[in-house]
C-alpha cells in the first residue's frame, strides 16, 4: 500500500504562515502590554509558534492507519524516562496503547545565531543520547521495536544564517566541511549527522524569511534533511505499526512507582 504523504508541502506551507504570524502577534502583545524590553523573547516563550507542524504530524498519523493511537502534545504527557537524567519532555509524544511510536522535536532559530545554535545542537545531541541509552534499558517496555525519534528545525534565512562563519582554530583545525560553512549550512550538516549516526530516525531543516508571513516559503539545503524524506520516513513509521500486532495494553504501575 502507498504511503499517505497528505499534501505535505502545503500543510508545511501553512505552518511556516503560522510560524511566522504567531511570533509578530506575540511581540505586538508584549509591546501593547508596555513589556517592552522583551524584545524577540516575547514572540519565542509564546508558545504555540509550531503548531503547524503538529497538525502536519497529526494528519499523518491518521492516513498511514493508526487513527487509534494518541497523539500527546500537553506537558504532563510528553514526558519520557531518561538514563542520564530522570526525564524528558518532548514536543510530541505517539503512543499506540502503551507502546511508544514516535517522539518528536519541534525547534527555531530567528537571529541570534552564535551561542544559539551551539545550544541547539548540543540540546538535540544529548536528548537523543539519553533516550537510546534509556531504550536500551527497557525504560519503554521489553522487546518493544525502536520508535521514531524525529527533529524538526525552522531556521530565518537571511544574510546572517547565509554569511559563512569563521571558526577559531588556536590549537587544532575543524573539520573540512565547517571550514566557511554558514549557520544554515551548519544546520545542515547537523541534521544530516544525527542521522547518519542513528541519533535521530530523520531530521528536517527548513529555511524561512520573515516575508514568507503570507507565503509560507521555505527552502531546504540537502535531500537528506529535506522535509519530503522526513515526512517520508515518518509515514513508512506509522504504517509499520499500524501493521503490527495490536498494541499493548497499559498495565498498572509497579508498586512504589511515582504516581
Amino acid at each position: 500500500m502507498a504511503l499517505a504523504l497528505e499534501n505535505y508541502q502545503r500543510q508545511a506551507r501553512d505552518a511556516i504562515k503560522a510560524f511566522w504570524g504567531n511570533r509578530e502577534a506575540a511581540m505586538r502583545k508584549q509591546m501593547e502590554s508596555g513589556n517592552l524590553d522583551a524584545g524577540a523573547r516575547g514572540a519565542v516563550t509564546a508558545g504555540k509558534n509550531l503548531d503547524g507542524f503538529v497538525a502536519l504530524v497529526r494528519s499523518l498519523v491518521v492516513a498511514n492507519g493508526l487513527g487509534n493511537a494518541c497523539i500527546h502534545i500537553n506537558k504532563k504527557l510528553v514526558v519520557l524516562p531518561g538514563y542520564f537524567r530522570p526525564t524528558k519532555q518532548w514536543d510530541l509524544l505517539v503512543m499506540n496503547g502503551a507502546r511508544l511510536v514516535a517522539a518528536l522535536e519541534f525547534k527555531s532559530q530567528v537571529g541570534s545565531f552564535g551561542n544559539n545554535y551551539n545550544n541547539r545542537t548540543e540540546e538535540a545531541i544529548g536528548t537523543a543520547h539519553c533516550l537510546w541509552k534509556a531504550f536500551e534499558e527497557d525504560a519503554f517496555g521489553e522487546d518493544e521495536p525502536r520508535p521514531f525519534l524525529g527533529w524538526l528545525m525552522v531556521v530565518e534565512d537571511t544574510l546572517k544564517s547565509r554569511k559563512a562563519v569563521r571558526n577559531d582554530e588556536p590549537h587544532f583545525e575543524v573539520f573540512e566541511e565547517f571550514r566557511g560553512a554558514s549557520y544554515l549550512e551548519r544546520y545542515d550538516l547537523l541534521c544530516q549527522k544525527l542521522v547518519k549516526e542513528r541519533l535521530y530516525t530523520a531530521a528536517a531543516l527548513l529555511a524561512t524569511p520573515k516575508t514568507a508571513v503570507n507565503t509560507g516559503d521555505y527552502a531546504e539545503m540537502s535531500r537528506l534533511s529535506g522535509l519530503e524524506t522526513f515526512v517520508t520516513l515518518f509515514a513508512a513509521h506509522i504504517a509499520a505499526e499500524a501493521a503490527r500486532s495490536p498494541a499493548p495494553p497499559r498495565l498498572p504501575k509497579r508498586s512504589g512507582s511515582a504516581k
